[in-house]
């Protein structure tokens, strides 16, 4: 494995993705959301989840279960209304998960995000995005 997949990601690049998280669970918070950033949402969630699973930080299952049906609500209540919001108790779901995410992205080595990435990806087109066998080269 080479040395920089051991190295956290640059900090511009963490920083560029912590801040779109921020803002979209901001601009959702204040009910001038769009599908883009229940979208960013659902994707930090994801990308927290998958990182906790390989060991960096920690989402309970409790937390994930109750994010998962907060995004839900969201979607549905958008798509028919227009307006993209989150109520008082999903803001602090969030806030949690994406202060989670910040961290993680500050300290995850790459090959993490990397896998959780690819994990993502594969979610979003409805494939099997368990976790696969590494290869240690």
């Amino acid at each position: 494995m080479a040395k920089t997949m051991l190295l956290p990601i640059p900090r511009r690049t963490a920083d560029e993705l912590a801040l779109r998280a921020h803002v979209a669970l901001d601009a959702l918070r204040r009910g001038k959301g769009c599908i883009g950033d229940a979208q960013a949402m659902t994707q930090a969630m994801l990308l927290a989840v998958f990182l906790a699973e390989l060991g960096y930080e920690n989402v309970t299952a409790e937390t994930l279960g109750d994010a998962e049906r907060a995004i839900a609500s969201t979607f549905d209540a958008g798509r028919e209304s227009g307006e993209w919001r989150l109520d008082d108790t999903a803001v602090g779901l969030f806030a949690v998960i994406v202060t989670g995410y910040d961290r993680q992205l500050m300290n995850t080595p790459l090959w993490a995000i990397s896998e959780a990435s690819d994990r993502l990806d594969r979610f979003q087109v409805g494939e099997d995005y368990r976790v696969r066998d590494r290869k240690w080269a």
